[in-house]
């Protein structure tokens, strides 16, 4: 039981989830997460002003995202799209 509670912990509590901007969910739970972020874009705006070579284009998005689905359905490709794609290669090629 203990290594239930232990994963919980991490996952919720110590995890940082992309797809939710690198916050934990209990960050994001508490409406913690704006702020954080708002503080993440600061911090890069900020080195990109400083270190501008480094810089190739925008920095990353740190909007906060407000719809989050658990375990999202996934579109598995057909054969056939798998086929588009591979000619659409072969022509960059």
């Amino acid at each position: 039981m203990t290594s239930l509670i232990e994963r919980d912990k991490r996952y919720n509590h110590e995890h940082r989830h992309s797809a939710i901007r690198f916050v934990t969910p209990a960050e994001r739970h508490a409406n913690l997460d704006t702020e954080l972020l708002q503080k993440r874009a600061n911090v890069y705006e900020e080195a990109k002003k400083r270190h501008p070579e480094c810089w190739s284009g925008v920095t990353r998005n740190w909007l906060p995202v407000r719809v989050v689905h658990l375990n999202p359905d996934q579109r598995v490709p057909e054969k056939t799209d798998q086929n588009k794609a591979n000619l659409e290669l072969k022509k960059t090629a």
